[in-house]
């Protein structure tokens, strides 16, 4: 094993400009790096940040929340030390609140027969719903020979055992019990970024870990985090409208002549141009590499980083943004929950796309204050469906929304909305989804080997850490967040730091 001379810095290429790939460059230049470059595929910084102007105010696109704002939590820590957020979300009451990832205000529900459901009708099966959540959680430790492969199968067989428990339910109670649990499995997709619970392997579910805090928003918008990290940055180490076509790694490049030097990456564009690197880390999102791992690495990758890649689940969660004249809901309300009544879990349903896509609509967020936003709605759409959407038309869209609304609002005269704003995330070519979750038969051990460099130190060859990995789906207990892809950033720069702190103090002795 060689080191790089200390005389000549080595040089490492970023793939992503994302808050993985600005959290790594961050960490090394504060560290002394100057040979440092950032590509990025698209017009612009960010990745799965992104923030755009709709009604009054700005919207997200991409992340919404710092999730668990609290202490532990690097996001919120930056955020706080850039000055980013309000007093209330940098409160100790704000950080002490528990929510386990879940909408922390009560929901007004409507049903498909446009009436509200009230809260304590649904509070037994939510309840039910909680605690079997939970106990999913639990199960982390099994690795398929438990009682159920996914968490979807896990909370049907124990609903169903429950409910049978329930004395004094009728059948019209029953079936508003079942569309309830239906409508809170929908929520979970959501949140975990899954077309089915049945696709969310129950083994490594309990591996995520929930951090305190009542979640909150950035007042100036998510991507005022992105531009305060890079500010510190030389802007010349950004590449932007760079898409790389292949890494070549365990190679023998020459670097320009007049440097004499040989660099075991090559990183060859797709514009035909090429980079020569000492390191590189990739942060492409998991969706891109399920779609591009076989020719996005020479040699191909190993068996067990496809294996990985495979086992790990990517999905589509979209938003659905309305702006109405006027609001149909209370100044009071946060969340709108959407009920049908002929849906159950338990059910064998086939799916159209076609006709029900909407179906899979869990309901809509307020955004408050109206001062702020104007009257907008954020709808959540998860799954096959939430891909579906994305090939319609705006007004195909917005035409479905306002025939759903008025069937749920008992034909409301405020109901229909002016204006549609959609994303589309599982269309864009750089991701092809929103973020990870794990996957039936995957275990938190997938996740730290699609983290683990290439070569790894331990392995004698020229040059290890050629090809680092980080992104949020490379961290084990909070991947889809955006402080996993902080903390996964961060974790392969030290990872470099610490290979020539090390050889520097080999070379002493």
């Amino acid at each position: 094993m060689a080191a790089v001379e200390a005389s000549v810095s080595p040089r490492i290429v970023i793939i992503g400009c994302g808050i993985a790939g600005i959290s790594a460059a961050q960490r090394l230049f504060s560290h002394g790096y100057r040979d440092l470059t950032v590509v990025e595929a698209t017009a612009r910084p960010g990745g799965r940040i992104k923030t755009t102007e709709f009604g009054k105010g700005l919207v997200e696109i991409g992340a919404n929340w710092i999730h668990g704002p609290s202490k532990e939590n690097p996001v919120f820590q930056l955020a706080c030390h850039y000055g980013l957020l309000d007093a209330e979300a940098m409160s100790e009451e704000n950080q002490a609140i528990e929510t386990k990832g879940h909408p922390p205000y009560p929901p007004v529900s409507y049903s498909s027969s446009g009436k509200i459901i009230s809260f304590d009708e649904c509070l037994p099966v939510r309840q039910l719903y909680e605690s079997i959540l939970a106990k999913a959680g639990e199960q982390r430790f099994r690795t398929g020979n438990g009682p159920a492969a996914s968490v979807g199968e896990f909370v049907k067989t124990e609903a169903a055992e429950e409910m049978k428990k329930w004395r004094n339910v009728d059948k019209e109670r029953t079936k508003l019990n079942h569309a309830v649990l239906n409508t809170l499995l929908k929520v979970e997709c959501c949140i975990c970024g899954a077309h089915s619970m049945d696709h969310v392997g129950l083994a490594s579910f309990g591996e995520y870990e929930s951090l305190p805090g009542l979640d909150c928003t950035f007042p100036r918008g998510y991507h005022s985090l992105i531009k305060s990290m890079m500010k510190p940055l030389p802007k010349d180490i950004f590449s932007f409208g760079k898409a790389v076509h292949c890494i070549h790694w365990q190679g023998s490049f020459q670097g320009n002549r007049s440097s004499g030097r040989i660099f075991p990456v090559l990183v060859e564009f797709q514009n035909g141009g090429k980079l020569q690197a000492d390191h590189v880390i990739v942060t492409v999102p998991l969706g891109y590499l399920k779609h591009h791992y076989r020719t996005f690495f020479h040699p191909p990758l190993p068996s067990a980083k496809v294996e990985s890649i495979q086992k790990i689940g990517f999905g589509t969660n979209n938003k659905i943004f309305l702006e109405f004249e006027k609001p149909f809901w209370e100044p009071d309300c946060y969340y709108i929950e959407l009920i049908w009544e002929d849906e159950s879990p338990f059910a064998d349903v086939k799916l159209d796309l076609q006709k029900d896509w909407f179906r899979k609509l869990i309901g809509f967020t307020v955004l408050q204050p109206p001062e702020k936003f104007g009257h907008v709605l954020c709808g959540w759409i998860a799954g096959y469906e939430s891909e579906y959407m994305e090939n319609l038309s705006d007004d195909e869209v917005l035409n479905v929304i306002t025939q759903l609304l008025r069937r749920f609002t008992g034909n409301h005269p405020c109901s229909s909305p002016k204006k549609v704003l959609r994303t589309k995330w599982h269309n864009d070519p750089y991701t092809k989804g929103s973020y990870s979750c794990p996957g039936v038969g995957c275990t938190g051990d997938n996740i730290d080997v699609l983290a683990e460099p290439l070569p790894a130190v331990d392995q004698v060859v020229h040059m290890p850490l050629q090809v680092l990995f980080a992104g949020e789906a490379t961290h084990r207990t909070f991947y889809s967040t955006t402080h996993g892809a902080l903390l996964s950033g961060w974790r392969e720069a030290d990872r470099i730091i610490h290979f020539y702190t090390a050889e520097k103090l080999n070379s002493k002795l």
